[in-house]
């Protein structure tokens, strides 16, 4: 008895190390692989991902200009259930960013802050809006606190 019962513990402990290693989310060590993740979670409407790759507090500071693209007027979040409102379902940005095309490119690390290029491309108007989503690393993990860091505009 004790030698079947030590046979399905090591057995357990055996998969659940080849599960937890085919698991790995390399977005947690990536920060362009966090800005595609967030990407993803937004088109499945995947709010705890979201969640767990925003800084949610830190977009809630974001008072000066709207992440949304194409606005004029800032609009203030007074809770992370907005942002994330934002961002899934009919959310005014989600509409906005998958209207357009999204190209994640250049990363810049600098130690526990990372820039993330991301290009959204209007075909019709032959237009990119260039901006870099700003990332911080917080107990290992790359979350996103701002995506407006310099926008510019330019003619394709």
């Amino acid at each position: 008895m004790k030698r079947k019962t030590f046979v399905i513990i090591i057995f357990s402990l055996l998969a659940m190390m080849i599960l937890s290693s085919c698991s790995g989310d390399d977005s947690q060590t990536d920060p362009r692989k966090t800005v595609i993740s967030m990407f993803g979670a937004m088109e499945k409407d995947d709010r705890a991902k979201l969640a767990h790759i925003l800084d949610l507090p830190e977009l809630m500071n974001n008072i000066q200009d709207d992440y949304a693209l194409q606005t004029n007027e800032p609009r203030v979040f007074y809770s992370p259930e907005e942002i994330l409102d934002d961002l899934t379902g009919k959310g005014e940005t989600k509409k906005r960013w998958f209207s357009l095309q999204r190209i994640v490119s250049h990363v810049h690390i600098d130690g526990d802050e990372a820039a993330v290029e991301v290009t959204f491309v209007d075909k019709e108007k032959s237009i990119g809006y260039l901006t870099k989503f700003g990332l911080h690393k917080k107990h290992g993990r790359w979350l996103i606190f701002s995506f407006k860091t310099k926008p510019t505009q330019n003619r394709l």
